[in-house]
């Protein structure tokens, strides 16, 4: 499953409850004691922002001046959310980054690897293309969505007041985004042809790939345009 299509789960799924977790500090009055912020998407403009917020085993995605689990969502940085309850605000931050790397995996075998449609830019050398086992991607998530719904964040790119894409601004090193050959700092523009004007057409293209057996991304990185391509079997 190419990068992209992680990021986009890792944007859209739901990550499993951690039973057990307690607060780090006691929650204000109306504010759900487990609730934190999984993810955050820092728009050009504040009214432009998203979170992805969770609590009693469920998450939801919203926009500054949404209502949220009893709360409504006042503003979003790179760094956590401000949810309001009543007069009372309530700062979440995205955990720390410090989590240790997974250890590294062995090289995923290009059997079967995708070729590039004409006037497709290359494949970076760094990240070829690979093949990829849809179980093995599914247990993966499995083990790592909190992990990388923590530690993943993107913002949308602009040229001429347009957006051509998102960059990743944050990623969990060692987990199956890195693996699958994303970067931090690659814009995504496009993916299976389907060009990445917004968060929506991110979001909108999950059900229509799920059945897909090669799929390709286009990431401007360092500036340079490449190709990633993954098989899945």
């Amino acid at each position: 499953m190419p990068a992209a299509l992680l990021l986009l789960l890792a944007l859209a799924v739901e990550p499993p409850a951690r039973p057990g977790a307690a607060p780090v500090a006691p929650p204000p009055t109306g504010a759900p004691a487990d609730l934190v912020v999984a993810g955050v998407v820092v728009g050009r403009t504040p009214e432009r922002s998203s979170a992805i917020l969770a609590s009693g085993g469920r998450t939801r995605t919203v926009g500054v001046g949404e209502s949220v689990f009893g709360g409504q969502l006042v503003s979003v940085s790179p760094d956590g959310a401000v949810v309001a309850f009543g007069e009372t605000r309530v700062e979440l931050r995205l955990p720390a980054t410090a989590t240790p790397a997974l250890p590294a995996r062995p090289a995923v075998a290009a059997a079967g690897r995708p070729s590039l449609p004409a006037g497709a830019p290359p494949e970076d050398p760094e990240t070829p293309a690979r093949e990829m086992s849809k179980v093995e991607v599914q247990r993966r998530l499995g083990e790592e969505m909190t992990r990388i719904l923590a530690e993943t964040a993107v913002v949308p790119v602009l040229e001429e007041g347009r957006v051509v894409g998102v960059q990743v601004t944050r990623l969990p090193e060692g987990s199956i985004l890195t693996d699958a050959g994303l970067r931090t700092g690659d814009v995504l523009t496009r993916i299976n042809d389907t060009e990445i004007d917004g968060m929506a057409t991110l979001i909108g293209l999950w059900p229509r790939l799920q059945s897909a057996s090669e799929l390709r991304a286009v990431v401007v990185r360092n500036g340079q345009p490449f190709s990633l391509l993954v098989s899945l079997r």
